[in-house]
């Protein structure tokens, strides 16, 4: 499979960008929580849930996606804020809980919320699916080709939510492509432990649906696939289930003792690098080394730049913790 190259720059730069954005967030997340963990101590407080390795699944099918689509995440939600385009600096702010976050720092990690990108984070198992269909069904009354995508993790699947809105999205031939990110566990159980089906994709029969794996964590192979499920959600064909294998480097959340883990299984996840074999791709099709480093710089600097804009900005005053809350 080969990728429009200038598509392939884009999705190597945004992939390098969450991966920095991530590792560095670790060591901001670190800081003040020692010597006993302490999810409230340090610059960015409550739990952290982080995405290192999980790229593939956000930048694939973003790279496909227009500013007027909408894309709901779930609790572990930074690869999709960044490949959606959420304005760095006020993502981070927000997380660090500063004034100048998308929601003046009320929401943090798990409750982003950009609308001039159409982007929101529910935090919740599931909860991101009927929103998403919501959209959908805004956008087919409208008479807009626009598409609404809802990233959950493979547990998620389970819940409720899933299945109702599926099932009203099948039924309406609503534009709308539920993403699932298989990586293995819902929070410390394996995946083989709590779901009958040996893949996501197979449930799509269920509603009469396409469903597709995307295995390896491949970006190029999710790209593919998720080209085929926007054109058919744009020309009013209806929903889609995508379901790709990929893998966390990082615990459930931050601090988490990840006894349920191999030790060895990340050192080996990481053999098989997605941003590795996305840059091995673009050399093999002509994309010079030094146009990936600058690439890969440009990206950095504005991760820098992002965490600098966080640190410098003001916590909110206190008598502002209600204000915008009741104004309705």
């Amino acid at each position: 499979m080969s990728i429009d190259l200038e598509k392939g720059k884009w999705m190597y730069e945004t992939m390098v960008k969450i991966r920095y954005y991530e590792e560095s967030m670790v060591q901001a997340y670190a800081e003040g929580k020692q010597p006993v963990f302490n999810i409230g101590a340090g610059p960015v407080p409550g739990e952290m849930h982080l995405a290192a390795g999980q790229e593939p699944a956000a930048v694939g099918i973003c790279a496909h996606l227009r500013r007027e689509d909408t894309v709901t995440a779930p609790h572990r939600p930074h690869h999709h804020a960044i490949a959606k385009g959420v304005d760095l600096r006020w993502m981070t702010a927000e997380i660090f809980g500063k004034e100048t976050g998308l929601g003046k720092g009320k929401g943090g990690h798990m409750h982003l919320f950009d609308p001039a990108v159409k982007f929101s984070c529910g935090g919740i198992v599931a909860a991101g699916v009927p929103h998403a269909v919501g959209a959908a069904l805004a956008a087919q009354m409208q008479g807009k080709d626009w598409v609404a995508v809802a990233f959950i993790g493979e547990g998620a699947a389970n819940a409720g939510a899933f299945h109702e809105a599926l099932n009203l999205a099948a039924l309406w031939k609503l534009p709308v492509i539920v993403v699932i990110e298989d990586n293995a566990y819902g929070i410390s159980v394996p995946k083989q432990a709590s779901t009958a089906v040996a893949s996501n994709d197979l449930r799509a029969s269920a509603y009469g649906i396409p469903g597709t794996r995307v295995a390896d964590n491949d970006v190029v192979a999710m790209y593919t696939a998720s080209e085929q499920a926007v054109k058919r959600a744009r020309a009013g064909e209806g929903p889609s289930i995508i379901e790709i294998e990929t893998y966390r480097y990082l615990g459930h959340f931050q601090g988490d003792p990840e006894l349920y883990r191999d030790k060895a299984e990340v050192p080996a996840l990481r053999e098989r690098d997605p941003i590795d074999r996305l840059q091995a791709h673009l050399t093999e099709n002509g994309v010079s080394a030094s146009v990936l480093e600058e690439l890969a710089a440009r990206a950095r600097a504005e991760v820098d730049d992002a965490y600098r804009f966080a640190r410098d900005s003001a916590y909110p005053p206190a008598e502002a913790a209600l204000a915008d809350v009741f104004d309705a």
